[in-house]
């Protein structure tokens, strides 16, 4: 077995069908950190079965998950990445690689959709204002603020993020800017998402993202 070199967070809230997909395809080194947000299909069993770390979260929220994670990780880089197949985890490489070499501090990966039905319109041109304001907050030239990233572990434990719910990608980056962190981006895949989003699937979920990432960006 190679040496973990990554830990990868994967947030999971009902993720039963995506997840053997994701799990079967993680690069070398990485190991799969499943944090489990309150699931009713099994999602935890089956995660745990095909060799992932599961933990739990009674804290509802995104960013809950993902920071919970974050604490439970010991590789030297933490990577994270959404449960439900729109991203492929075998090309992680590409925003772990730079983090391994010492030569950017915070990777994203830039979402490019393969289809129409992967990343429908609205939502993109929320994601452009968003990355528009973004770079008007902190000066960083970013397009896209998707779920895949990576950096030094103990370096985002160092940022202090308190953000449990949508604002903490967005808060990564700016509590990372505000540090002076080298970020960059790189392009990955979208994929067709399996089941409906947690965040921007309903008008409830969408109404609160907008709310936690106005709330990061005006702080």
């Amino acid at each position: 077995m190679p040496e973990v070199e990554v830990d990868l967070v994967l947030p999971c809230l009902n993720e039963a069908a995506a997840l053997p997909w994701v799990l079967a395809r993680l690069p070398g080194g990485v190991r799969a950190v499943v944090v489990d947000n309150g699931s009713t299909d099994g999602s935890a069993e089956i995660a745990a079965g095909l060799g992932a770390i599961v933990i739990g979260c009674d804290v509802r929220g995104y960013g809950a998950a993902c920071h919970a994670g974050l604490e439970a990780s010991t590789a030297p880089v933490v990577a994270f990445l959404d449960a439900d197949a729109s991203l492929d985890p075998r090309q992680l490489v590409r925003v772990t690689a730079p983090v391994l070499a010492g030569h950017i501090d915070l990777m994203l990966g830039r979402r490019r959709p393969v289809s129409r039905d992967a990343w429908p319109w609205q939502l993109r041109l929320a994601n452009a204002e968003l990355s528009r304001r973004i770079r008007r907050r902190t000066g960083v030239r970013l397009h896209d603020l998707g779920p895949m990233r990576a950096a030094r572990r103990e370096a985002v434990l160092g940022l202090r993020l308190t953000d449990r719910r949508s604002g903490y990608p967005l808060e990564t980056v700016v509590r990372a800017a505000e540090a002076g962190w080298r970020i960059a981006e790189v392009d990955v895949d979208y994929l067709p998402r399996s089941g409906r989003s947690k965040v921007t699937g309903t008008p409830l979920g969408a109404a609160r993202a907008i709310k936690d990432m106005t709330k990061v960006l005006s702080a």
